[in-house]
């Protein structure tokens, strides 16, 4: 597998030894600090024009995901639907970014948002655990692509990574963009949760764009502790950090636990303040929350009417 990284820090990346001097060279993560600045940036709020643009950016940012072991060709194609048209009384509403099934479904996803501009990405590598020989972890992602999808969402092996062994989990990821070819972008999951501490994290966000990684993503959304403001900032710090020193962009995708549109609009905030505007377009940043879409619509239809929707003003996902 390759071991060497396309950019200008393709020599940390020569040897395990280099690669671990590298990731613990990195500054040490002020907790209370980092806790406090994304407390501040919460607190900020935008009103009228502002907000309805917030809303509309963060609707174009969701990914539409289904990932259950009862999931139907017909739950498919439904969430194709609304993904394309997330309102269907108000044909203004942006479309969400993408749809998110596992490999099996990418082929119906793929018809059902034709034509539309909307990805089908596909969850892949041993989905959520990561826990599968690496060849089988290829013909996942393979499988996938080969279907038509326009996006991999990979995990990372959490064990390899906190036993230290960096170089193992950076020459998976790069085989895993090597099969994505050049027609699916790839989003690297580190599951945040289990990863333990903020200084995990920041190294997590640096292998992962040593690798190759297109996005680097929070969370699966299937544990405890997912997206939070915090551990977003600190991948947006990385983002950005990374980019002042290869000129290379890379987005970032908090998944799990967003829920309403005040919460979207923290995250943009967050963006806005940390990484900057170049990040604030779905090319560069996602929410992996489909639950958050049903609020962002019923606050985009109070705005525009002055009043809540009834109950089944949205479908129920």
């Amino acid at each position: 597998m390759p071991t060497t990284a396309p950019h200008a820090l393709s020599d940390v990346t020569a040897s395990d030894g280099t690669l671990r001097r590298f990731l613990h060279g990195l500054p040490g993560v002020d907790a209370v600090g980092l806790e406090a600045r994304a407390a501040s940036l919460g607190t900020r709020s935008i009103k009228t024009t502002a907000k309805a643009y917030a809303i509309d950016l963060a609707i174009s940012m969701v990914d539409l995901t289904t990932l259950e072991g009862a999931d139907t060709p017909g739950k498919v194609r439904a969430l194709g639907a609304k993904a394309v048209r997330p309102d269907p009384t108000d044909r203004t509403t942006p479309a969400t970014a993408a749809v998110c099934v596992y490999p099996d479904m990418v082929a119906t996803a793929k018809e059902a948002v034709a034509g539309s501009g909307v990805k089908v990405a596909s969850v892949a590598t041993a989905f959520p655990a990561g826990r599968a020989p690496i060849a089988v972890k290829l013909a996942d992602v393979r499988e996938a692509v080969a279907a038509g999808a326009d996006e991999i969402d990979m995990v990372i092996d959490r064990g390899a990574f906190l036993a230290g062994h960096y170089l193992k989990v950076y020459d998976e990821i790069t085989a895993v963009k090597e099969a994505c070819g050049t027609s699916a972008r790839l989003k690297v999951i580190f599951e945040t949760g289990e990863l333990s501490t903020y200084d995990n994290i920041r190294r997590a966000s640096w292998l992962g764009m040593l690798a190759g990684a297109d996005f680097i993503k929070t969370s699966t959304g299937k544990v405890a502790v997912n997206a939070t403001p915090a551990n977003t900032l600190l991948m947006l710090e990385a983002v950005r950090d990374f980019r002042a020193q290869t000129g290379v962009q890379v987005g970032v995708k908090p998944a799990g636990g967003i829920r309403t549109t005040k919460d979207a609009v923290k995250f943009l905030v967050l963006v806005n303040e940390t990484a900057g505007e170049d990040w604030l377009d779905n090319h560069w940043f996602r929410f992996g929350a489909s639950s958050l879409l049903n609020d962002l619509l019923m606050q985009r239809q109070k705005l525009a009417t002055g009043r809540y929707s009834g109950p089944d003003y949205v479908t129920v996902d």
